[in-house]
């Protein structure tokens, strides 16, 4: 029993020089990470989410987030932090934030939205969050447990790491705060957004938006809102009961948010990649591939990762511009593999382009060796780099479906497939006399979309819009 009254002793102490005084409460709670190490980690999550997911090229909307998002920070419980605000390029309904000051919304959910005063509510509580250093004590609490990042299969762990989705920053991503981080959030956006002369009541239409609409998840690509911040009756509940009468005099701001949304890209954008039927398209980059039926695609701006249905391997296509030949190039990226053993290399062409493969035996920590082809094709100043990867011994399994997705890959000719355009949100006036539906139907929008662009004007399909009022639609 005296051997271990030290050892308590130390991690008592240990927890002491560990603990913070929260901003938000004035509390002292656990705390492995400084400010300093905070603001680091951001800027380094930061650079992984634009590279991943890639910033919406719209300098104009990005410019209009930033300047409603900036308003609000001398408002906060932490104003000497250097905020940043970005729209991420993927119709994802999402908005979330990453230690340090980092705050992201998605276009998917500016979709959503119908007012400036919902953007600075939703704004306003991922503030709340990063203010509260919710992300931070949930990593501090993975690091006190050593639960480290692994997730079962035997694949996981390389695959992680080629993916970028082993970083720290992008799997606090993935994280659902809890009940008590969400009701804190809530009430610092309607507390920060009410002091910026927002009406805070807006935050309820956006609730209602979402549980009508339902999680929009990216699946692993990237969650949707409700898989990160989970809405229960009671959240919503509490955000009314904060509500003031004189809140319905602050500024809502609907036709300037409209505007700022007005042409922004709905959707998939097919410039960036599309799927269809077992092929997957390219037209910016002026390349397509086939893949078994079945298989699971997702696509982001850096890179595609396909898995077959079991779940028990994948490929991960990446492409980098470079002068280097092939088999440097390879070289190069396997040295960056640990505990690897070479098992085979060979070069042919591929229709028409150079390839250059290497095959190599992975030992992992956990879940098994595995084994990897890694196929270089040069085309058009890129090279674009296929990880095959599954077990060891269910390689043969899967091989000659992976050396099929890397034999099929080539140029894109086809304008059917290259002109491809996004469909974009449009405006226009409602006349008083025709009912939503009658809206969408004669702007040609496709039938499927009607139900859902009727959530994302908070109307109801046979509803009639009062004249002259804005009403979003897709072309």
């Amino acid at each position: 029993m005296k051997k271990i009254v030290p050892v308590l002793c130390f991690f008592l102490i240990f927890l002491t020089m560990s603990c913070a005084i929260n901003p938000v409460t004035g509390k002292r709670e656990l705390s492995l990470i400084s400010e300093q190490e905070e603001i680091a980690l951001g800027k380094q999550t930061d650079g992984e989410i634009k590279a991943q997911y890639g910033i919406y090229s719209d300098q104009a909307l990005n410019a209009y987030v930033q300047r409603v998002g900036q308003s609000m920070t001398p408002l906060t419980h932490r104003p000497h932090l250097t905020y940043h605000f970005a729209v991420l390029d993927t119709p994802v309904v999402n908005a979330f934030a990453v230690p340090g000051g980092y705050v992201y919304v998605t276009r998917g959910i500016l979709a959503l939205m119908n007012s400036e005063a919902e953007l600075a509510v939703v704004l306003g509580h991922e503030l709340g969050h990063v203010n509260a250093r919710h992300s931070i004590a949930k990593l501090s609490q993975l690091m006190l447990a050593q639960l480290g990042l692994g997730v079962a299969g035997a694949i996981s762990e390389t695959f992680a790491k080629l993916s970028g989705a082993a970083s720290i920053g992008i799997q606090l991503l993935f994280l659902k705060f809890s009940r008590d981080d969400e009701r804190e959030a809530d009430a610092l956006g309607v507390e920060y957004s009410r002091k910026d002369g927002y009406n805070p009541g807006e935050m309820i239409n956006f609730f209602a938006s979402l549980e009508r609409l339902g999680d929009l998840s990216g699946g692993q690509s990237l969650p949707g809102f409700l898989s990160t911040h989970p809405l229960t009756g009671e959240r919503i509940q509490n955000t009314k009961d904060m509500l003031m009468e004189s809140d319905r005099q602050l500024k809502i701001e609907k036709n300037g948010y409209l505007g700022a949304v007005n042409n922004m890209v709905y959707g998939q954008d097919p410039r960036q990649g599309y799927v269809e039927k077992n092929a997957f398209y390219h037209p910016g980059l002026r390349f397509f591939f086939s893949f078994p039926e079945g298989w699971q695609v997702q696509n982001t701006p850096s890179q595609v990762t396909l898995a077959t249905k079991d779940g028990h391997a994948g490929i991960i296509l990446q492409a980098e511009k470079t002068s280097e030949n092939l088999k440097d190039y390879g070289n190069r990226i396997a040295s960056k593999i640990d505990s690897k053993e070479f098992i085979d290399e060979r070069s042919f062409k591929i229709n028409g382009l150079s390839s250059y493969h290497q095959v190599y035996d992975i030992t992992q920590q956990q879940g098994g060796d595995i084994r990897t082809r890694l196929s270089y094709v040069k085309k058009n100043g890129f090279i674009y780099t296929f990880f095959a990867l599954s077990a060891q011994n269910e390689f043969s399994k899967y091989d000659r479906p992976f050396q099929s997705v890397v034999g099929s890959f080539q140029e894109l000719r086809d304008v059917r497939y290259l002109n491809r355009k996004p469909h974009r949100i449009r405006l226009v006036k409602a006349n008083g006399k025709e009912s939503l539906e009658a809206i969408f139907q004669k702007a040609g929008m496709a039938k499927d979309l009607w139900s859902k662009f009727a959530i994302m004007n908070q109307m109801e399909l046979d509803s009639t819009p009062k004249s002259g009022q804005t009403i979003k639609i897709t072309r």
